[in-house]
């Protein structure tokens, strides 16, 4: 029996806050701690870990996407019905906003704390290491694209059945070990949302204002993953063959 749709945005509610709770928690409250931080692996391995644990807790209800830029890869893949796209983007930024209100609720309740960034996303000035805004643009297309090709093989039907949540979840961990000195990595505009609107509620207004290239980019990835696996690597059912009639001369 088809799950309502109401039922699959709640879980892609929840699994987003899943997400950017474990992955910007890791980073807001672990990644830096004296002496014993996680750092950039750490912090890799949590959000892969997030998506992983919520494929196998929500994947046979909602799919698991946690990400608009998946669920735009998944539409222009056909494996998603695009009248369908719009509610769980909106699930899926909420629950990204409410995972970076509860989380910096927590963090604030540290004496002396400072959100700054506060895990957010940003280029240039505002890169983790000083890359252009160019050089961001480019690494969130191209790891946003192969994350979809990842996410689709994985769970084609020719595809070993039962591992995609690893496949994905170490894909997610791969390129965030990629791409954190890059961005903070992104390939999620709902995980680039919630962060960065606590930033500017503290301060930090670039967050906001950058907040554009990490939606334009991650969906642009997702859109031409879907696309490519689609029309290259999906499997392609031969045209029916047509049987002609017999020509009978006198």
């Amino acid at each position: 029996m088809p799950v309502p749709l109401s039922k699959r945005c709640i879980a892609e509610f929840f699994g987003t806050f899943w997400l950017v709770f474990g992955g910007c928690g890791a980073a807001v409250l672990a990644a830096g701690f004296p002496t014993l931080g996680i750092g950039f692996a750490g912090v890799a391995l949590a959000f892969g870990l997030t998506v992983l644990t919520m494929a196998y807790a929500i994947g046979h209800i909602s799919g698991c996407h946690l990400n608009p830029a998946v669920t735009l890869g998944l539409v222009t893949g056909k494996r998603f019905p695009a009248d369908e796209a719009l509610p769980y983007w909106l699930a899926q930024v909420m629950g990204g906003i409410a995972a970076a209100a509860v989380l910096y609720a927590i963090a604030a309740g540290k004496t002396a704390f400072v959100a700054g960034g506060f895990a957010s996303n940003g280029y240039g000035e505002h890169s983790p290491d000083g890359y252009s805004l160019v050089a961001c643009l480019t690494a969130e297309i191209v790891l946003t694209f192969f994350f979809l090709i990842v996410i689709m093989g994985s769970t084609d039907q020719r595809a070993a059945k039962g591992f995609a949540p690893l496949a994905i979840g170490f894909c997610l961990t791969l390129i965030h070990l990629i791409g954190i000195p890059v961005t903070n990595l992104s390939v999620n505009p709902a995980r680039s949302t919630g962060p960065a609107l606590i930033a500017a509620a503290t301060g930090g207004t670039w967050a906001v204002k950058q907040l554009w290239l990490f939606w334009l980019a991650p969906l642009v990835g997702g859109a031409l993953g879907g696309l490519f696996y689609k029309a290259v690597l999906a499997e392609h059912e031969a045209p029916p063959v047509v049987e002609k009639p017999v020509a009978y001369s006198a």
